[in-house]
């Protein structure tokens, strides 16, 4: 029966991430919970991401007893509620974003949150949420294959690419305290170099080849750990930061990028420092192929809870 079950419960039943519940009396005190944020209206190239964070949620179910086999832990029943897709303005960023923040502000007010995308453009009123949650800049840890310090959004004044740009300007984030980590498209020097330039670090995808275990990586896992500190701190994680080979599945895909053991190595060896919250971006499942990109996803934001699951449990 439980193979049954886990086959229904895999392939056509929707449920909350990990099959979380909805949030209840029962689950009032969850100390972490999921939302989705279902917009795409601010993407270049290939729309779809929408569609992201039904099928993360549903890759998310193939996780089984969803025990990490690094961490060795799982969440109990009562530690994560799903909010499921937040109910938005689908036509016009700005008004997206007015309706998004405040009801951000009430969710990190109650919960560790685990954002699920959407296009990139969803983090700035996010990091407006959380600058007034918590009254301080945030230090932020950013995969992309993009800078996203773009002044304007070819020709608008904003979108999925001017986010990190806004973010510091509007002073939601120490640049001093924000790392970039496979940046590799195209873009002016100013953009490549912005964060670099306001005394933040961005390691590129080229500086990451060949990189992939504890060891190789040692250099960029020490200097995020050193450049944080006991900052809080926030990760963005776009899933075009991965080669097109591990995530084809994404808005602007950009060959030369990193590897899903990359990505893993550096979150599991990130795991002590002060994570506030995240979000997970740019899967567009209308372009995924076997379903690669919604599952790296699905791993990676597992992986961030795990280790969160395991902080809080070590207090």
């Amino acid at each position: 029966m439980s193979h049954n079950n886990f086959a229904y419960n895999t392939n056509t039943r929707f449920g909350g991430f990990l099959n979380a519940p909805a949030p209840g009396p029962a689950v009032a005190n969850a100390p972490f919970a999921v939302a989705g944020i279902a917009w795409d209206g601010s993407v270049t190239n290939r729309p779809g991401a929408r569609f992201g964070p039904y099928q993360i949620r549903r890759a998310s179910h193939m996780l089984c007893d969803a025990t990490h086999p690094f961490f060795d832990t799982a969440p109990a029943a009562g530690d994560v509620v799903d909010y499921g897709d937040l109910a938005l303005p689908n036509t016009s960023l700005e008004a997206m974003r007015a309706a998004l923040e405040p009801q951000a502000l009430e969710l990190i007010g109650k919960h560790h949150m685990l954002w699920l995308g959407g296009d990139h453009s969803i983090s700035l009123p996010l990091l407006r949420a959380y600058r007034k949650h918590f009254g301080t800049p945030l230090a932020l840890v950013h995969f992309d294959a993009h800078c996203d310090t773009w002044k304007d959004h070819f020709g608008e004044p904003s979108g999925h690419g001017t986010w990190t740009y806004e973010a510091i300007e509007e002073g939601l984030i120490d640049p001093t305290l924000t790392t970039q980590i496979g940046i590799r498209s195209a873009g002016k020097r100013e953009a490549r170099e912005y964060v670099n330039a306001k005394g933040g670090r961005v390691f590129t995808a080229r500086e990451l080849r060949g990189l992939e275990n504890e060891q190789q990586l040692a250099e960029i896992i020490s200097h995020v750990k050193q450049r944080v500190g006991s900052a809080p701190v926030y990760l963005s994680l776009d899933i075009d930061c991965l080669d097109p080979a591990f995530a084809p599945g994404t808005g602007t895909p950009e060959p030369g990028g990193m590897t899903s053991n990359q990505v893993l190595t550096l979150l599991e060896s990130w795991s002590e420092l002060n994570w506030v919250g995240m979000d997970c971006c740019e899967v567009s499942p209308p372009f995924d192929h076997a379903e690669l990109t919604s599952n790296a996803a699905a791993v990676f934001v597992w992986t961030y809870l795990s280790h969160r699951l395991l902080a809080r449990a070590n207090k």
